[in-house]
């Protein structure tokens, strides 16, 4: 049975109303789309960080409706270089705890580090998102189940060896084998709800996100946007995350400045697809596009984006 609604930090959120906002907020200097807040330095591990300016952009972001506000420490694309929890943890920890006493939103780690997590939920963070679903570091669960926190579980298969990497389009998945790509995601999914089980999280806290750019090439991603409400018919809320990515570049051959377009038509589609949560860099066209889509969408409903 599909959960109706989630409470987190005294703010509901009611599947099916409306579509709610993540917005994303990457401390770090080497982000796939460019928007990264860390200046690099000579020693990626040391670069600089300019507190002011990252709260004036999350702040940007709720005040053009972001419901939640997504911090992570770690870049995901293909070929990033890996950082040491002690790293991700120096870089992100400000960060959530000035957000927490200054801007009025969720807010979200993302993290697939069980001490990340725990630092950040001590220090004000809400809720985790876990790309890698607790098959990273299986004691995120715990983490999440002690907090009685909700968590994004992702799927996916991203492995280095199926990366290709272009200069101007930047990096893909080429090759990553699937036997049947919407049942392998299913079934990788609910093996990571059932760890969620095993730890003590309950179905409530549990939000689903199909992996979007995660270890699928160009079709793939394509597909399971299109084929969303598959994942929405596991039962539980659902996460979409395709802002930038490559798939959208490589569809249209264009570089990371200049998806916003292939965003929004990947962000309308996937409401039409059942997506509760979309994750977005650009405010406030995709709040836009959002409440344009919950106009059509979600009529009987009566929701709409605020």
């Amino acid at each position: 049975m599909r959960t109706k609604a989630l409470t987190i930090h005294g703010r509901t959120f009611t599947w099916g109303l409306r579509t709610y906002i993540m917005g994303i907020l990457n401390i770090t200097p080497d982000s796939f789309s460019g928007d990264g807040v860390l200046k690099p330095g000579i020693d990626p591990e040391k670069s600089e960080l300019n507190l002011g300016a990252v709260i004036q952009k999350a702040r940007y972001f709720v005040d053009n409706g972001a419901d939640i506000i997504d911090v992570g420490g770690e870049s995901t694309r293909p070929g990033s270089q890996l950082v040491s929890a002690e790293v991700e943890i120096e870089r992100v920890i400000p960060v959530i705890e000035a957000l927490a006493s200054s801007v009025d939103a969720i807010i979200s780690i993302d993290t697939y580090k069980a001490e990340v997590a725990d630092a950040a939920l001590q220090r004000g963070a809400h809720m985790v998102n876990d790309v890698w679903s607790f098959h990273a570091d299986p004691q995120l669960a715990g983490v999440v189940a002690k907090h009685h926190v909700p968590v994004v579980l992702m799927h996916n298969r991203s492995s280095w060896a199926h990366a290709e990497i272009k200069e101007r389009l930047g990096g893909r998945y080429i090759g990553i084998p699937y036997e049947n790509l919407l049942e392998d995601v299913k079934r990788e999914l609910l093996e990571s709800v059932a760890l969620a089980h095993e730890a003590g999280i309950p179905d409530q806290d549990i939000i689903l996100d199909p992996g979007i750019g995660f270890g699928k090439s160009v079709e793939q991603n394509l597909e399971l946007v299109e084929r969303l409400i598959e994942i929405r018919n596991l039962g539980f809320p659902v996460l979409l995350g395709p802002s930038r990515k490559s798939f959208i570049g490589y569809t249209l051959n264009l570089p990371p400045d200049q998806r916003l377009e292939g965003t929004a038509a990947a962000v309308a589609i996937g409401i039409t697809r059942g997506a509760d949560i979309v994750r977005v860099h650009d405010f406030p066209f995709m709040t836009r596009v959002i409440k344009m889509a919950d106009a059509i969408v979600r009529r009987e409903a009566g929701g709409k984006a605020s």
